[in-house]
């Protein structure tokens, strides 16, 4: 058996372990991550993702003219969270979130060199109830990959870089507690099985949420959405399983709110999988007519930027829990995109050039790599053979060609009535996205599906505000800690029912740091 010792032992090799052990380093601790992935996946989910976060008056922010406050922001997200009255610290943990995310995260970052896009996002903003009241989705310019590279970057340059130490592929699979006291843990090497025990005086779990394993995902799917759907794919990391949050359930740790999840309505077959169920997360074209599974137009209709769990649970309600989006070239040109570094190479790899042609020219290149690769899309010159792919898609004849044909006439004819006549709700609120600069940009102004010319379609465990787990009548859990999604990004659920975009990588940072600080002052 391998034995290993620290100070502090860091389960899980994400965003938040990572960011937990520079500021333990800052603190003069010995550090010992312990990741289950190969070394190539240090940095975790975070490295493949798009790399937005929120902030609340950040200089974009005022450079844009966008005037933001705590206070503001904090309205937003209890409206958006649904809170409940036992929601003690999910609530306490939004409210420092709101207060402390520009001096922890923020400038933190800016410091270490990171940057963002000059103009942030404005995603969910919200329906009943409302949501983000101003944009705050701050991309990183580089995407998730750079924040990744650079969080590791400083872990081996740091002037206390040999107190830290990291072993891979190392699976912890159980908390070794001595006195009533969490003093280490125990597992087994990935690969080979070769088991190992790992002791210190605190011990930090960072290993990830749940959605990793479908099953799981099932058992605690929320009863607003009714069953869950047959097929779920994965965009979540493939180790994202939840084991660690048994773990710590076995020895007496509480698990929160594992229902609020952060699912998306709009997935697609990844065709280079690195997982089973592998799956792309589409960002919804506004234009697009999203139809059920007979090709009728899903009322109220279904826009993008408002509130993702409402798509979720307007899809889970139809008969058939799948669904389909509808445009044509032109739409799909301007609007089409897909989350993640993999699909936005422009911003990844920093290249304004690039970034300023597919701003100007559509993303083509995307276009027809889905087109091309993605069993999912289905691509026609008239609806009738369009029809039929997507019959022949499903394996059955449920697309009825008389309701789609007149869902996309009843739509064009209402955008040939002109702006000022239009009463379909869906051009309404794409009149309303198109008025922040930032959507005018990406979304199509009165864009008919027909055109000859564009033809070729949030839970975990409970934590106080020091990320020590917290057991039954919030006692903390002696030497034993939580951090980013394990905790549920804070509290064990700090974003209640829904999330405001850009607050999970924000909240893995900071839970991260508080996680460090916290130990730090209690050695």
């Amino acid at each position: 058996m391998a034995n290993y010792t620290a100070d502090v032992l860091v389960i899980g090799g994400g965003i938040a372990g990572i960011t937990a052990a520079l500021e333990l380093l800052d603190h003069g601790r010995d550090v010992l991550i312990l990741d289950r992935d190969e070394e190539t996946g240090f940095g975790g989910l975070a490295k493949e993702s798009f790399g937005g976060l929120f902030f609340v008056n950040s200089r974009e922010q005022q450079r844009n003219g966008i005037k933001d406050s705590p206070a503001q922001a904090l309205r937003d997200w209890h409206s958006f969270a649904e809170f409940g009255p036992e929601d003690r610290f999910p609530k306490l943990w939004a409210e420092t979130y709101v207060e402390r995310c520009i001096p922890d995260v923020y400038e933190w970052l800016r410091a270490g060199g990171i940057r963002f896009l000059p103009l942030p996002a404005w995603v969910e903003r919200g329906e009943t109830p409302p949501g983000n009241s101003v944009p705050r989705f701050h991309i990183v310019w580089g995407t998730g990959r750079e924040l990744a590279t650079r969080l590791i970057a400083a872990l081996g340059s740091h002037p206390n870089r040999s107190r830290f130490g990291v072993k891979f592929q190392h699976r912890v699979e159980t908390l070794v507690t001595q006195g009533g006291r969490v003093v280490g843990c125990a597992g087994a090497h990935e690969r080979d099985g070769t088991p190992f025990e790992a002791r210190a005086e605190h011990v930090i779990v960072a290993s990830g949420g749940i959605n990793g394993d479908i099953p799981r995902v099932k058992a605690n799917w929320h009863r607003d959405w009714r069953k869950p759907p047959e097929v779920i794919l994965n965009g979540s990391h493939k180790y994202a399983d939840g084991k660690l949050h048994d773990a710590v359930a076995t020895i007496g740790g509480r698990l929160s709110h594992l229902d609020n999840m952060w699912n998306y309505a709009s997935g697609v077959h990844h065709y280079r999988p690195r997982k089973p169920l592998h799956g792309l997360s589409l960002v919804p074209a506004k234009s697009a007519l999203w139809l059920n599974w007979r090709g009728e137009r899903i009322f109220p209709p279904l826009v993008s930027g408002f509130d993702t769990r409402a798509l979720v649970t307007a899809i889970c309600a139809q008969e058939r829990q799948y669904s389909w989006q509808l445009m044509n070239r032109r739409i799909a040109l301007k609007e089409l995109a897909v989350s993640g570094a993999e699909f936005n190479p422009s911003i990844r790899d920093k290249s304004w050039l690039r970034f300023a042609r597919d701003m100007l020219l559509g993303n083509r290149w995307l276009v027809e790599e889905m087109m091309v690769n993605c069993r999912d899309f289905v691509v026609a010159r008239s609806l009738p053979e369009l029809v039929d792919k997507m019959n022949a898609l499903q394996g059955d004849g449920s697309v009825d060609r008389d309701a789609l044909t007149d869902a996309v006439r009843r739509y064009d004819a209402e955008v040939a009535r002109g702006p000022e006549l239009q009463a379909d709700p869906q051009l309404r609120r794409i009149a309303e996205l198109r008025q922040y600069r930032g959507d005018r940009m990406r979304i199509s102004k009165s864009q008919t599906i027909l055109d000859e010319r564009a033809m070729p379609s949030l839970g975990g465990i409970a934590t106080d505000l020091d990320c020590r787990v917290l057991a039954d009548g919030d006692q903390p859990i002696a030497g034993l800690y939580a951090v980013g999604e394990a905790a549920g990004f804070g509290g064990g659920g700090m974003h209640g029912l829904r999330g405001l975009e850009g607050t999970f990588l924000g909240a893995s940072i900071f839970t991260g740091r508080m996680a460090g600080r916290g130990i730090g002052r209690a050695s």
